[in-house]
């Protein structure tokens, strides 16, 4: 009776040992995981500052290069949703006029394979030339749309009166003018071209000079 009372006392505290062990250990690994966590966020967070900074410093470079490739002084701005002019320098807005801008229709030779897309080209352009009193060279296109047949004689495309009193060349054979159709402006009506009111278009033509830049979108 008495080895087996001792018997069972040294079970017991084996069992105990055991279980410190048990909990020793555990303490251990948790410990050990614990510190692996803290130096992983102490990483993550020293990453996430790096990223921060080289975020910010990409920023300022980006901005930089924006306001090295931005149009010196006075410029023009064509918004073909909104139908609008911004005439800008820098930031700055110094007047919005309201405009017409190209439709997007499409017309097509019926007499070939030949179609036009009567869009305001997008991108950025120069006033080439200004004009007075501009005359229109109509195309091809013009008379295919009126119904009627292209002519021979060049003297039969040239019609007056209905470009306004000034023009602004940007190229391609897009320009800035005036309008007949004064009720039409603020739509996408055009055939690419931009057309202005008479008392926008005189203030454009005696204060934007030729080499202005022209930002189209």
């Amino acid at each position: 009776m008495r080895d087996n009372g001792l018997i069972t006392v040294k079970k017991k505290l084996l069992i105990v040992l055991l279980v410190i062990f048990i909990v020793f250990l555990t303490l251990e690994v948790c410990g050990f995981y614990l510190s692996r966590l803290n130096a992983s966020n102490a990483e993550q967070k020293e990453v996430s500052a790096k990223s921060l900074q080289e975020i910010q410093a990409r920023n300022i470079n980006l901005k930089k290069k924006i306001s090295n490739l931005s149009p010196k002084g006075t410029y023009l701005v064509i918004d073909t949703a909104k139908n609008r002019i911004y005439v800008k320098k820098g930031d700055q807005t110094l007047k919005e006029i309201v405009v017409s801008t190209g439709s997007g229709s499409i017309l097509k030779d019926p007499k070939g394979n030949r179609q036009w897309v009567f869009d305001t080209p997008r991108g950025e352009r120069t006033v080439r030339l200004k004009k007075t009193n501009p005359v229109w060279t109509k195309p091809d296109w013009a008379f295919i749309e009126e119904g009627e047949d292209i002519p021979k004689n060049f003297k039969d495309r040239i019609e007056t009166g209905i470009l306004g009193d000034y023009a602004f060349e940007l190229g391609d054979a897009y320009m800035i003018h005036g309008t007949l159709y004064t009720r039409l402006l603020g739509r996408n009506v055009t055939h690419g071209c931009v057309r202005v009111g008479d008392k926008d278009l005189k203030e454009l033509y005696e204060t934007i000079p030729i080499g202005t830049k022209v930002l189209i979108f």
